[in-house]
């Protein structure tokens, strides 16, 4: 495992909350996303934002623009599409399966969805039936990965 590998291990949760951020802020309106937006975000400083910014650019995640912005790459935007399937099944699988209250499930999701695996997810989308929402309506991407219909710019 190379060194770049082994940041990218150590610092995946990071970048999938920044591929998340990018891709909600993104959708709620056009054009680059602003480096401080992602920090206010994501509740960061803006040079920490800049920082993480340039080596997702590094790992070809994003076209980093310097002092005008970002745009997800293609990766990028798997990258924020799958952990936001993670997050929105997991929501879903907390309230219909166990029957958490739904003010409840965001704040779970938000920790899991980092760490459940590729059979995990289909376990629990086979289970639920490939939900098409989450508790809260929100339309969650398809196993292909695919923008949801009618996105939204919820990062939930």
């Amino acid at each position: 495992m190379s060194n770049s590998d082994l940041d990218v291990s150590n610092s995946s949760q990071a970048i999938e909350d920044y591929a998340k951020a990018i891709y909600a802020i993104s959708q709620e309106r056009d054009g680059l996303v602003l480096n401080g937006e992602v920090a206010q975000r994501l509740d960061v400083t803006p040079a920490t934002a800049t920082s993480m910014l340039k080596r997702l650019a590094d790992l070809g995640l994003v076209d980093y623009r310097p002092y005008k912005g970002v745009s997800l790459t293609a990766s990028g935007e798997r990258v924020a599409l799958e952990v936001i399937r993670h997050h929105r099944l997991i929501e879903a699988y907390l309230s219909e399966a166990l029957g958490m209250p739904s003010d409840r499930v965001h704040e779970e999701a938000e920790v899991l969805e980092h760490y459940i695996s590729e059979e995990l997810e289909a376990l629990m989308a086979a289970k639920l039936g490939e939900p098409s929402h989450d508790p809260h309506g929100t339309p969650i991407p398809g196993p292909d990965l695919r923008p949801p219909p009618a996105a939204e710019g919820s990062s939930r």
